[in-house]
């Protein structure tokens, strides 16, 4: 995951696999305390959730949530819903909890009143049902106005500020080759569907989206006023057509290999000519003084249709993209009708997500007001307490790696000097920032919502233009306290757990330690997985971007890759439509080591013990099968094909059949040759 996995409530027992000492006979004995009980379970696991009448061999997502994935019915809001969901919803809930406490109050403090006003502005929908389009129209006014190839090029150096998409774009992200510097990075965009394989694959079902998609732009492009919508409409889907088939496939654009193209904003015009880099640079605010070009032929295949194709169509282009990209902060008819295609059609949505549910996505991302909650979420759901457990918890699992990367029988001396090297210097980052961010000198409205909306976008581009030749910012968090989610950062070696995923089935500090280890221990392996997944491994303990490998060492670690995309690649949970293994590679791996090392951490915990049976469960069962509970998931059809194509994991059900890898799993569910998921061991993969 580029940003997923993690955070919030450990018991040191489960950490160290040590008992509580014992009182001495001078001590006076407490009464004993009534045992707390597993959220899920008598032990951590909902054991209604499974159908025993299928093999575990045969489909193990299915024997370890079947009998809820069948009777489960999707809310018509929601096109997934699973483990995660469910977190998600519980931290919304939260959260709603907290924004509504706060707008009653008064005497409210700088951060709280910007939250109060933000939240009111969303959910007065009287008034931008009143103001229909209006917020929008200076935007739409300029692009009426645009008469030159310059002009677009200024509007398309405006998208961060506008929400209108450019077949150019990118923000400053991190130095690969010196993590202590930022860097501008620029790739190619520009589509209103998923991924290119909508526009260029024949398959009825795209033909039929496309189709959709048309009658949707024209719907869009009435509420500015423009006749002749379908066949302008038409023109629009051409255009982005030849978009996408400028655009580099998925897995391509994941290479780093590829993606690494260092230039000095002084050859810009020599290597990229026929586009005015000074007038787009002009429009973000930064020097530029040296940038990476992720994707060079996409980007040079981007100016060629700017210079190329008619301005009229690039104009309605941007007018669409201007009512679809801001239409949740318009009139509800607007929204509604954006819904229509992005929620009904193209996902299998039957109804929006409740106002306040969209308000809070809105509030909650990281250059939105999502540290200001989050603040408040820590103080009443994180205690002190959780963080150092989970330090010891990851810890736990650093050790268990460092002995993997011992042992590993194809890896060479000298690349495990290194590998160790990387593992030492991990950085983990738990439930919360050390340093919060700071909103000094945002102005929010309680009663212009789209001004709000600029007013954050200008702030946080201030912030970033700030400290653009300024050494990078270590202290800064790429996910808020209140996201069901955790990531890995190659530039700075880190793995990053935020507070809201510390509880069940991840963790929860009343259930089994081998639940514990299953859910969010092999959670916390497949953050440290990224660290040596394939494009993880290219960066160094320091987080620079270099072949820290020898080339046996490389070849090696690229075969057993090559087999794992090989095995997910057969996956077909649509049919015609497969996983794609090689996009999903670096996922996978971090799923199958993840998984490895949270095993050989329970091992090492139970100290030469044999685990507990409970409720007929061996420690190794109760260990697989929290793993695959925590994948437990159910898609709409149209949610599961977004997934395949433009998705970089895959989906719930085959990241639940990650153990068939594993030769533990096999034993502990007596799997036999035969069984669906049976490999020979010579075909199991195990990396590290």
């Amino acid at each position: 995951m580029k940003k997923k996995l993690i955070a919030a409530a450990l018991v040191a027992v489960f950490i160290t696999g040590c008992s509580e000492p014992q009182a001495t006979k001078t001590q006076q004995q407490a009464p004993a305390a009534a045992p707390a009980k597993a959220e899920l379970g008598s032990f951590g696991i909902d054991l209604t959730a499974r159908n025993e009448a299928i093999k575990p061999g045969d489909d193990f997502f299915m024997y370890a949530s079947g009998t809820w994935y069948d009777n489960y019915v999707m809310p018509a809001d929601k096109t997934r819903f699973g483990a995660f969901a469910a977190l998600a919803d519980r931290s919304e809930e939260r959260v709603k909890t907290i924004i509504e406490e706060i707008a009653t109050r008064k005497n409210l403090n700088a951060e709280e009143k910007l939250i109060a006003d933000f939240y009111n502005a969303y959910m007065d929908t009287a008034t931008l049902n009143k103001l229909g389009v209006t917020p929008i129209q200076p935007l739409l006014a300029q692009i009426s106005a645009v008469a030159s190839t310059d002009d677009l090029i200024k509007l398309f150096g405006q998208s961060w500020l506008t929400g209108v998409k450019s077949p150019i774009g990118g923000g400053m992200w991190f130095n690969r080759l010196d993590p202590n510097k930022y860097e501008m990075s620029l790739g190619a965009g520009g589509l209103g569907l998923p991924d290119r394989s909508f526009y260029l694959e024949d398959a009825e079902r795209f033909a039929k989206t496309r189709t959709a998609y048309v009658e949707h732009i024209a719907k869009m492009l009435n509420f500015a006023g423009i006749d002749n919508t379908a066949e302008r409409a038409q023109a629009i889907l051409a255009l982005e057509t030849k978009i996408a088939q400028g655009h580099w496939p998925r897995e391509q654009r994941r290479n780093r290999d590829l993606t690494l193209n260092q230039i000095a904003r002084t050859e810009l015009n020599t290597a990229y000519p026929d586009f005015n880099w000074d007038l787009y640079f002009a429009q973000t605010g930064y020097q530029v003084p040296q940038l990476n070009m992720s994707q060079p032929e996409p980007i040079k295949a981007m100016i060629a249709l700017i210079n190329q194709e008619d301005i009229a169509v690039w104009k309605d282009y941007l007018t669409y993209h201007a009512l679809s990209g801001n239409a949740e902060l318009l009139s509800e008819d607007v929204f509604n009708t954006n819904f229509e295609f992005y929620g009904k059609e193209l996902s299998g949505q039957q109804e929006p997500r409740p106002r306040w549910k969209r308000a809070i996505s809105q509030m909650s991302d990281t250059e939105s007001l999502g540290f200001a909650i989050g603040k408040v979420y820590v103080a009443r759901y994180f205690p002190e307490s959780s963080k150092q457990q989970m330090s010891e918890l990851v810890e736990n699992l650093r050790t268990a790696l460092g002995e993997r990367i011992d042992n590993l029988d194809w890896m060479g001396a000298e690349t495990k000097v290194n590998a160790r090297a990387k593992l030492a210097a991990f950085v983990p980052k738990i439930g919360y920032p050390d340093v919060w961010q700071s909103f000094d000198g945002l102005s929010i409205s309680k009663t212009d919502l789209m001004g709000n909306v600029r007013n954050m976008r200008e702030f946080f581009q201030a912030e970033s233009i700030a400290k653009e030749q300024k050494k990078t910012d270590r202290n800064r968090w790429g996910m808020t306290p209140q996201r069901v989610n955790a990531y890995y950062n190659s530039s700075f070696n880190e793995i990053v757990f935020p507070a809201a995923i510390l509880q069940p089935p991840f963790f929860d500090p009343n259930a089994d330690a081998a639940v514990n280890y299953g859910g969010i221990g092999a959670v916390i392996g497949h953050e440290m997985g990224h660290g040596f997944d394939d494009q993880g491994s290219k960066s160094d303990a320091d987080g620079v971007q270099r072949n820290w490998w020898t080339d046996a060492d490389r070849a090696a670690f690229d075969a057993k890759a090559d087999q794992l995309a090989a095995q997910y690649s057969q996956y077909e949970p649509i049919a015609g439509n497969f996983v794609n293994g090689r996009n999903s590679l670096g996922e996978n791996i971090g799923d199958v080591g993840g998984l490895a090392m949270a095993y050989h951490a329970y091992k090492l915990s139970l100290k030469g013990k044999e685990a507990p049976i409970i409720d007929g469960l061996t420690g190794d069962q109760r260990f697989f099968l929290a793993w695959a509970q925590v994948w437990k998931e159910k898609r709409t059809e149209q949610s599961m094909l977004n997934q395949l194509r433009a998705g970089t994991h895959a989906p719930g059900q085959y990241r639940a059949q990650a153990p068939r890898n594993h030769d533990a799993w096999y034993k502990a569910f007596n799997v036999q040759p035969g069984d669906a998921l049976y490999l020979p061991e010579d075909q199991r993969v195990r990396i590290w």
